[in-house]
């Protein structure tokens, strides 16, 4: 499920000179794609704004634009087209929740077998000790 953005959220899409396969093309055209997006514009949830922060990393700046630049095909619209696949399977991991842990204590018999374990090694450890003739 591919979240579309909308054109209100996308601040900047700009293109540049690309590295890698095109040969003499690259030098020419401006085929790389450098898509800036105004995460605020996109109306997420507090906690899907903040796993977008993690995910997202230096690609996003400190005034909420999240950067993505797209330069692995030979072609503009190619590259366009993989920026905004890219910035909405973004959004999209930001917004699956994590399940909340359920904090469990451990039972009796477990509290047991840890002490019995402990006593056992300090039995081990005590006889160590210097061998005593008598």
């Amino acid at each position: 499920m591919a979240i579309e953005l909308t054109e209100d959220a996308i601040v900047e899409e700009k293109f540049l000179a690309a590295s890698g396969p095109g040969g003499q093309n690259v030098n020419k055209v401006a085929t790389a794609v450098q898509l800036r997006v105004n995460v605020f514009a996109l109306g997420l949830p507090p906690y899907a704004y903040a796993k977008l922060k993690e995910l997202a990393g230096s690609r996003m700046t400190s005034g909420g634009e999240l950067v993505v630049t797209a330069r692995r095909f030979r072609t503009q619209e190619a590259n366009r087209q993989d920026a905004r696949e890219r910035v909405s399977e973004l959004i999209e991991q930001a917004q699956e929740r994590q399940a909340r842990r359920i904090k469990t204590k451990p039972g009796k018999a477990a509290k047991a077998r840890r002490v019995d374990a402990k006593k056992g090694r300090s039995v081990i450890k005590a006889g160590r000790g210097r061998v005593q003739i008598d």
